[in-house]
Order: structure tokens, then sequence, then C-alpha cells
């Protein structure tokens, strides 16, 4: 199998194909606001909209700095501070899960229309090439995404889905 494809696979294992973990929109798909800022009484977890915060901030930067606007990239002071949230509104959950949902797919069709060459081409700002970041923001992905279905099976929220 070709790289190209095997990458286009996880990347779309992150989002909407169902794999061994649970793709992000199916994860979200019926999370209240309520359940998305939730965290454990200890507070040693971050919500689940927090967590997406973060893997939009990671993606979002790498797409703007693809695209080579790096003028509209995200900023954050460090790691931690790529979790703070927008104002915490209804409408605010739901423009997040959209933007990072809109991001993904751009970078998803990025990825499909790059030959071979560009996929092993150096993004500016970045450490490695365009194949190696998007691997890595997939595995990130997949991180996350197990820690959000975590925090959902601790509210009650994963009852009646799937197992995985």
């Amino acid at each position: 199998m070709e790289a190209k494809t095997l990458l286009l696979q996880q990347w779309a294992s992150c989002l909407d194909e169902r794999d061994w973990f649970p793709p992000l929109e199916k994860a979200l798909e019926d999370i209240t606001f309520e359940q998305a800022i939730w965290k454990p009484t200890d507070g040693a977890m971050n919500s689940i909209w927090e967590l997406v915060c973060h893997l939009l901030f990671y993606e979002k930067r790498f797409l703007m700095r693809f695209l080579g606007e790096t003028a509209n990239e995200p900023q954050a002071e460090n790691n931690e501070s790529t979790f703070r949230l927008p104002t915490k509104t209804v409408d605010n959950w739901k423009k997040t899960k959209q933007e990072y949902f809109y991001v993904h797919r751009e970078l998803g069709k990025i990825l499909a229309k790059s030959e071979h060459e560009d996929l092993y081409r150096k993004v500016p700002g970045e450490d490695n090439s365009l194949m190696l970041e998007l691997k890595s923001l997939a595995m990130h992905d997949a991180y996350h995404i197990g820690q959000i279905v975590f925090l959902s099976k601790m509210q009650g929220a994963w009852a009646g889905k799937s197992s995985s």
C-alpha cells in the first residue's frame, strides 16, 4: 500500500470513518454543552471542549503554515494555553466543533491532491514534511480522541454507542 493511501485512511479514521477507535465526529455527535465543559472533580483532566480546542489549535496552525498564511495562524504562549476555551456559550461550542471539522477536512483535501514529491517537501515553519507532520497530527488526534471517549463514558454520554 502506498504511503499516501495509508495516511489518507488514518486521517479519515480520526474524523469520520470508524476504525479501531471511534472517529471524532461520532465521539462528539451527542455531546451537549454541559458535557463538553465538564471535568472530573479532581480537575486533573481537560474537558472535552478543551481537548477539541487543543486539536484545533495544532491542525489550524499547520494548515495556515502550509498555505503560507502565517499571519492568520493561531498563537499560544505554550502547549497548556492551546487548551484555552473561548467564551463558554453553546454557540461557541458548536463553532469550535465546526471549525475543527472544517480544518481537518481541508488538510485531508490537501493530502489527497498532493503529488508524491509534495508529500516529502518540508513545510515552512515545521520540522518535517507534509507526510510526517500529518502522520504526527493523526496520531495526536487518536490519542486525544481516546481521552474524549473516556470523558464521555465517565459522564454516561457514551450509552448506546459501540464499545470501541
